[in-house]
């Protein structure tokens, strides 16, 4: 199956996972709340399958457009209502349960990702030990005392077993610009606190990926030895001639000893002839391209369109986190919390032009990890689908028009007034939310055809 096709599925399975999650939420609360449910739709335009169920005769569709869904209730503002039904109409309820049929939309996506994590460390996620492999010169972290070898016992008192498991506390600290206390074993076995001060970082310092650069704190890394994993189609590489397997020997007569070579070499060269030699069947044979010159960081770096063959982590090295139950939803119900305080911040830092908008992914991007996380397994394909969880509860109570926040909004604004809104307000602040939805998504699309290109 092919790396598209792979990703398609995967992508449309945790938008429909996650859209079925969501609706549920405002369709479960709003029968419980005696509001007539006429129907429950995954996806949207024409009706490829529909069923009818429960006392109601709630119709239970299945659409052809898989990138969302709704929930449709009796509501006099879409149609008529027959006099029996008036007091389960939507719009008859008072405040506080069309709030909460809201609400519960976005509630029930983030009580699925504390799921999803309650279930993940009770069962147990492998990781890499918390070993420092590198520490970057001049860095915050060399500053800090750290050194190749320590072993993290725990970071502000929280014990940490894996390399990852702290990486969203740290990342909110980084967010904060605050010091962080690490209790760590030297290499001599000397128990030792470090504190990592991270007040200089800016917030473009700072992403889910750039995080150890940002700090100049690597963990663990195994030697990646120079042999070519994967081949671009109709890059560089592959009109050069350059194969799957191969191992390269040297760039422009410079001896390569590890991927790290192949990387630094080639990012120094954009659009600059090279010459490389590899190793291919016990034979040595010459090559020389033209890397691309593409845009990486503010700067300009070159790419033969090559990638790595993933090494294989020693057992000594791996470790499994697995924690009792009790713990492991205090976890669950803290790195959810971490995960949505850290997209609100990010939103806002966006909004004072403190953090680029590239960050923002649409759906290739979020097609192209649905489909790399399902390939890797189904564990880490559910942390994808938490993470994206997440995202959308937050997305979903932000105060916009149209959204779920926009109209818990609206309804603060009755309580207050003490009666519904005029209905040209209604109608201008649908449009402004309309407007501003799509400008999202154009940006969202346009980020992801950037890094499609780069």
């Amino acid at each position: 199956m092919t790396t598209f096709v792979y990703s398609v599925l995967a992508f449309v399975v945790a938008i429909g996972v996650l859209v079925i999650i969501h609706e549920f939420g405002h369709f479960w609360v709003a029968r419980r709340l005696g509001i007539k449910v006429l129907r429950f739709s995954i996806g949207f335009g024409k009706p490829l399958w529909s069923h009818r169920f429960g006392a109601d005769q709630t119709e239970l569709v299945v659409a052809a457009l898989p990138l969302g869904g709704y929930v449709k209730m009796l509501d006099e503002n879409e149609g008529k209502v027959p006099t029996e039904d008036l007091d389960r109409a939507f719009n008859r309820q008072p405040l506080f349960k069309r709030g909460a049929v809201v609400l519960a939309g976005p509630a029930f996506n983030f009580l699925f990702a504390v799921i999803v994590y309650w279930v993940l460390f009770s069962v147990g996620i492998e990781g890499i030990k918390p070993v420092v492999g590198k520490v970057t010169s001049g860095s915050i972290a060399q500053k800090a005392g750290f050194q190749v070898g320590d072993d993290i016992l725990s970071i502000d008192g929280k014990p940490t077993l894996s390399w990852d498991q702290r990486r969203l506390y740290l990342f909110a600290k980084a967010l904060e610009k605050s010091r962080v206390r690490f209790k760590v074993r030297d290499p001599q076995g000397r128990i030792e606190t470090r504190v990592l001060d991270m007040s200089s970082l800016s917030a473009n310092q700072i992403s889910s990926g750039m995080l150890e650069s940002a700090t100049g704190l690597y963990g663990y890394s195994p030697r990646i030895a120079p042999v070519i994993g994967t081949v671009v189609s109709d890059s560089p590489a592959a009109k050069a001639g350059l194969k799957v397997g191969d191992r390269l020997i040297s760039i422009d007569g410079k001896p390569i000893q590890s991927w790290d070579n192949v990387v630094s070499d080639i990012e120094a060269s954009p659009g600059r002839r090279i010459a490389l030699a590899v190793e291919r069947s016990g034979a040595q044979i010459n090559f020389t391209l033209t890397p691309q010159s593409v845009e990486s960081g503010g700067r300009r770096v070159g790419r033969i369109g090559v990638g790595v063959r993933p090494p294989e982590v020693p057992a000594d090295m791996r470790v499994l986190v697995r924690l009792n139950p009790a713990r492991a939803l205090l976890e669950s119900v803290d790195d959810t919390w971490l995960m949505s305080s850290i997209t609100v911040k990010m939103l806002f830092k966006m909004l004072e032009l403190k953090v680029s908008t590239h960050s923002i992914s649409g759906p290739i991007t979020i097609a192209r990890y649905a489909g790399y996380t399902a390939r890797i397994g189904f564990g880490r394909f559910l942390m994808f689908l938490a993470v994206i969880s997440v995202s959308l509860g937050v997305l979903n109570l932000l105060p916009v028009p149209v959204l779920d926040g926009g109209h818990l909004v609206v309804y603060l604004f009755e309580a207050i007034k003490g009666g519904p809104l005029p209905e040209r307000v209604m109608y201008w602040s649908q449009q402004v939310g309309v407007i501003l939805l799509a400008a999202l998504m154009a940006l969202a699309f346009y980020n992801d055809f950037v890094r499609l290109l780069h």
